[in-house]
């Protein structure tokens, strides 16, 4: 029988942490061996781990990245509102660790990334994109990690100036809709988080999917083979 794969689990007490120790308590194939948060010194959690998960926050990158790396760990990494220096200290963690580094973990937000791209690339300059996006009132970030990815996503597909509207209003999981407009037809592409469970699945996935790959940064879409 497999033995199941072991996650230290960084930001437990928070929502997205609290989802996942409850998924994991379910699921045989995790097992959750040490649960931080803020205060909580994190290189301890990493010694008895497969991989760790990190949904703290932004401002705990470097302690995040320096005891993986110590501990020869590998990453996943949800937390979302990093600065470029930030960004710059996962991907050279990855050039000696494997680590999952992605914006949303739910299985449909990567299925919209990737009809983004493609409707991007068939309906070409005739179609202006938008991006609109709605989270939860304690939601720090504007905008959210997703919808930088999709701006991302078009700015690569040749698309300028695109613009991202962010609300935040009430007990909203997060939803994300991208427009694109043409003359007289408009196309719409739209997710809706029903509960953060989606997203702690994902997580897990990642989890299990990067243990034991090699060294490099790795993204949801790569989990999912899109």
């Amino acid at each position: 029988m497999k033995k199941s794969v072991r996650v230290a689990l960084i930001g437990a007490r928070g929502r997205m942490g609290q989802t996942i120790v409850d998924l994991a308590k379910s699921d045989s194939k995790i097992s959750i061996t040490a649960q931080c948060d803020l205060g909580d010194a994190i290189e301890p959690a990493m010694k008895n781990c497969d991989v760790a998960i990190d949904f703290s926050n932004a401002g705990a990158i470097d302690e995040v990245c320096s005891a993986a790396a110590k501990n020869r760990k590998a990453l996943v990494i949800g937390t979302t509102g990093h600065l470029p220096e930030q960004r710059q200290l996962i991907e050279k963690t990855a050039q000696s660790l494997p680590v999952v580094f992605a914006s949303n973990f739910s299985v449909g937000v990567n299925a919209l990334f990737a009809l983004t791209r493609r409707a991007a690339e068939i309906l070409g300059e005739d179609f202006a994109p938008q991006i609109t996006e709605t989270h939860h009132t304690k939601k720090k970030d504007a905008p959210s990690g997703t919808a930088k990815t999709l701006g991302e996503i078009l700015k690569q597909a040749g698309k300028s100036d695109v613009s991202i509207q962010s609300v935040r209003e009430g007990d909203v999981v997060g939803d994300h809709t991208v427009i694109f407009l043409g003359t007289e037809e408009r196309l719409e592409f739209t997710h809706r988080a029903g509960s953060r469970e989606i997203f702690a699945r994902g997580a897990l996935r990642a989890a299990e999917w990067v243990v034991g790959k090699p060294a490099g940064l790795y993204s949801m879409q790569d989990v999912l083979g899109l």
